[in-house]
């Protein structure tokens, strides 16, 4: 029996499932393990590569198993998939993460470390917390046209509503006001948080040289500066600006084949936030555009004048991916492009 290379550890809360290879492939274990006995079981095998799909828990055990003297591999679950044969099961999961993890082609994900998620958290926080808004707002708007009490779309509109529950000769049932009322404190209480957390953003970005770099960018503010510089993978992990660009998922998917190319829709790969934070920032530059012009000959002009607006927001998030890159890769500041004579 050969010596163990390879180990694919199947994650789970309780009943984690290890499947150990040797260089060859050669299978050499398969074994359940409750939560209590991973490390132990890690800390008994011989320095080699651990191999696990990139989940939620995922950083964490690489963190704790890498200290043990393995080699911890992160696997995006699309590139495991195609190695699970037949039945899926954490056996077979197991065993696809570690044939997955010996492709010498094989794409890994950075392993990051507790201050980087620990910075990424105001991001999720405050994802949740617009989501909740928007819901409350909808329900509001609901519930209010059910009363034949109507705003116009958009938050800046929201007062109006909020006024009219307030307004005690509105024909608003009295039966349904205190709970419409709820709905009112519920959505100002979220309103206030939201706002904690855009100010821990802006002094964030006021303290983060890279982020105070990257909002030099057109389009770019302090929330997608801070964004970039706290989710993004380091800019060594990428060769050039249009590999970021792809992993943003800011590229078209290509279905070609017997040498007829194909491109649909934006791959969509990558951080989601980052990639919705890019366009974000695009349209706000395409706008601006709309409404002052830009110099005569140049990309974004020639974009406006004969694309679709939605396209000239993800092509130029997409050149905005690549100027991040740049500078996050080589230091310096933006520097606008000099006008064509």
């Amino acid at each position: 029996m050969g010596e163990v290379s390879t180990i694919g550890l199947d994650l789970a809360k309780n009943v984690f499932q290890a499947h150990g290879a040797d260089a060859s492939g050669a299978v050499l274990f398969r074994k359940t393990l409750r939560r209590h006995q991973v490390l132990t079981f890690f800390a008994g095998q011989p320095p080699c590569t651990v191999a696990m799909e990139a989940c939620g828990s995922a950083h964490h055990w690489a963190r704790e198993i890498g200290k043990l003297g393995h080699r911890v591999r992160l696997i995006p679950p699309a590139y495991v998939k195609p190695f699970v044969k037949r039945q899926k099961n954490d056996a077979a999961d197991a065993e696809a993460i570690c044939e997955a993890a010996q492709r010498p082609t094989m794409r890994f994900v950075v392993v990051k470390s507790e201050q980087t998620q620990a910075a990424a958290l105001v991001f999720r926080a405050r994802d949740l917390l617009v989501r909740q808004r928007t819901q409350i707002i909808n329900a509001l708007r609901g519930h209010l046209a059910e009363f034949g009490i109507v705003a116009a779309k958009g938050p800046a509109r929201v007062p109006q509503l909020m006024q009219a529950v307030e307004d005690p000769t509105e024909p608003i049932p009295e039966l349904a006001r205190p709970i419409l009322q709820m709905l009112i404190e519920t959505l100002r209480g979220l309103d206030e948080q939201i706002t904690r957390l855009d100010q821990e953003i802006i002094e964030r970005a006021k303290e983060d040289e890279t982020a105070r770099r990257l909002m030099t960018i057109p389009g770019i503010g302090p929330v997608t500066a801070v964004a970039l510089a706290a989710l993004a993978p380091p800019a060594e992990v990428f060769k050039r600006g249009r590999d970021f660009a792809a992993w943003v998922g800011l590229t078209p998917s290509e279905h070609s084949t017997g040498g007829k190319q194909k491109l649909g829709a934006t791959s969509k790969m990558g951080e989601r936030t980052l990639r919705r934070l890019l366009i974000i920032g695009a349209s706000a530059v395409v706008s601006w555009v709309a409404r002052n012009g830009a110099p005569a000959g140049s990309w974004i002009a020639r974009m406006v004048a004969r694309k679709p607006p939605m396209l000239v927001r993800v092509a130029l998030a997409n050149k905005m991916a690549r100027i991040v890159w740049a500078l996050m890769a080589r230091g310096g500041v933006y520097q606008a492009p000099a006008a064509a004579a």
